[in-house]
C-alpha cells in the first residue's frame, strides 16, 4: 500500500482536487469494445468485443460499489455501449441504485421505443444521452465516422425530441475538418432542443494514426477559443468536458476546473475491469489495477501507486517558468504521452507555440498496448481510413492465390506481378 500525499490546509478548491478525492466525481466506463462503426479517430480502437468482458452480475457489483462510494455519475461509452444485450438492464440497475448515467452513443439503437423509455419516469432524470456527431453535414461527419452515420445520429436526435426527452447532448470531437462548422453545430443543437458538447481530439487509439491530419491548426485553436468565450459570455450553455484547458494560455480561462483530473477526480474502467488514470489514455503506462482483485475498485482508486503519484505535487517541468502555467497547467497528459513528449513538458497543441518546438525535436512515439479494431474493413469504414490505407504492393501480397491457374507452371502467380 502506498501513502497518499498530505493534503495542504487552506488550499483552493482546484488545489484540493489536484490532491485527489476519496471517490471520483465521475468516471468513464467503457462497457464494451464492440462497435458497429469504425471511426477513424476512435481513442479506444474499438470494433471487436473482448471475450473477457465483465458479466452482467459483475457489472452490477461495480454499480453497487460506486453507490457505496457515492460516485456522482458514470460516463458510459465503448465501443457502442447499446450493442451489449444487457445495456438497458444495467442502465435501469444504475438508476435504481442512485448512480447517474451519461452514455455516449452513435444512435444506432435509439429507436422511438427506446427514446420513449429514456424520457419516461423510469429513468427519473438520472440519465443523460450524448449523440456523437463529428460533422454538421454528412460530408464532414461521414468522412471520419463512416457512411450513414450522420443520418443515424440525426434520426436518434429526432426520436429523442419526439419522445419528449429533455436536453440531449450533441457530442462533437473538434477536428480540422469541423472547426468551421461551430455555428452550424449550435444550430443543430437548437433544432433538436439539445445542448452542444465540444471535446478535444486526442492522439490515442486510432486517433494517433490520424492526429497529424485531423488535429486543429493553430489558427483554428484561436477560432475555437474565441467562439467558446463569445458563447459563454452570451450566457449560452456549451459544454466542453473541461477538455480545452490548454486554451487558457490565450488569456482568460474557460469555464470549468481547467486542470488534468486523471487519477484525481476522474478515471476509466475498461470492459474487463482494468482501471486507468485517464479516459483518454488506455495504455499500460496508465493502468492502475483491476477491480476484480481483492478490495475492488475502491482499493485501486484510493491505494494504487500510480494514482498517488499523480496526486503528488507536480513540478511543471519545462512549463513551470511560463507565465501561463497557472492557467493551462501544462496541458493534457494523454496528448503529450501519445505524441512522444515528456509529461512535464508542453502540450503538443500549446497555444504559445512551445508544443511545435517540442514536436520538432527527437521523440519516440509509444506503441499502442491494445487494439480492438475490426480485423477486416466493413461497409461502415470511414472514407478517411480508406484514403489512409495503402494499396497492396502486388496482387499476391493481398492474396497468396491471386490469379492462380493450376494449368500454368508454378514459377509465377499468373498476374504478372512476380515476373
Amino acid at each position: 500500500m502506498t501513502i497518499a500525499p498530505e493534503r495542504p490546509q487552506n488550499a483552493s478548491l482546484v488545489q484540493q482536487f489536484e490532491y485527489g478525492l476519496d471517490a471520483p466525481i465521475c468516471l468513464t466506463w467503457e462497457l464494451t469494445y464492440a462497435c458497429n462503426l469504425e471511426c477513424a479517430h476512435c481513442l479506444s480502437s474499438s470494433g471487436r468485443r473482448d471475450p473477457r468482458e465483465l458479466s452482467t452480475e459483475q457489472c452490477k457489483a461495480v454499480i453497487d460499489e460506486l453507490q457505496r462510494m457515492q460516485v456522482f455519475y458514470v460516463n458510459i461509452g465503448g465501443g457502442e455501449p447499446t450493442i451489449r444485450p444487457d445495456f438497458w438492464e444495467l442502465l435501469e440497475y444504475a438508476v435504481n441504485h442512485q448512480v447517474g448515467v451519461k452514455f455516449s452513443t452513435n444512435g444506432v439503437r435509439i429507436t422511438p421505443e427506446r427514446a420513449a423509455f429514456l424520457a419516461s419516469p423510469a429513468c427519473n432524470g438520472y440519465v443523460d444521452v450524448q449523440i456523437s456527431l463529428d460533422g454538421a453535414t454528412a460530408e464532414v461527419n461521414d468522412y471520419v465516422r463512416g457512411p450513414g452515420s450522420y443520418d443515424t445520429a440525426l434520426a436518434a436526435l429526432q426520436n429523442l425530441k419526439d419522445a419528449g426527452f429533455e436536453d440531449a447532448k450533441i457530442s462533437v470531437v473538434c477536428t480540422r475538418e469541423n472547426i468551421g462548422q461551430l455555428d452550424e453545430f449550435k444550430a443543430l443543437a437548437d433544432r433538436f432542443g439539445a445542448t452542444l458538447r465540444l471535446t478535444r481530439l486526442r492522439p490515442s487509439g486510432r486517433g494517433a494514426d490520424v492526429w497529424d491530419e485531423l488535429h486543429p491548426l493553430p489558427e483554428q485553436q484561436r477560432e475555437l477559443y474565441d467562439w467558446l468565450m463569445a458563447h459563454t459570455a452570451e450566457g449560452e450553455e456549451v459544454l466542453t468536458g473541461d477538455s480545452f484547458f490548454h486554451l487558457a494560455a490565450f488569456g482568460e480561462s474557460l469555464p470549468g476546473l481547467n486542470l488534468c483530473g486523471a487519477g484525481r477526480v476522474v478515471c476509466l474502467i475498461d470492459p474487463i475491469g482494468d482501471v486507468y488514470a485517464c479516459p483518454f489514455a488506455i495504455h499500460d503506462n496508465f493502468l492502475a489495477g483491476n477491480l476484480l482483485a481483492e478490495g475492488g475498485f475502491q482499493k485501486v482508486w484510493q491505494d494504487s501507486a500510480l494514482f498517488n503519484e499523480l496526486r503528488s505535487p507536480q513540478t511543471g517541468g519545462a512549463c513551470s517558468s511560463c507565465q501561463f502555467f497557472d492557467s493551462c497547467r501544462g496541458g493534457c497528459m494523454a496528448a503529450k504521452f501519445f505524441t512522444g513528449l515528456p509529461l512535464d513538458g508542453p502540450d503538443p497543441e500549446c497555444v504559445q507555440g512551445y508544443g511545435e518546438h517540442a514536436l520538432a525535436g527527437e521523440r519516440t512515439i509509444p506503441a499502442p498496448s491494445q487494439d480492438h479494431s475490426k480485423a477486416n474493413p466493413t461497409r461502415n469504414q470511414p472514407v478517411m481510413l480508406k484514403l489512409l490505407t495503402a494499396p497492396p504492393v502486388s496482387a499476391c501480397a493481398e492474396s497468396p492465390l491471386a490469379g492462380f491457374d493450376p494449368t500454368t507452371p508454378a514459377t509465377t502467380c499468373g498476374t504478372g506481378c512476380c515476373s
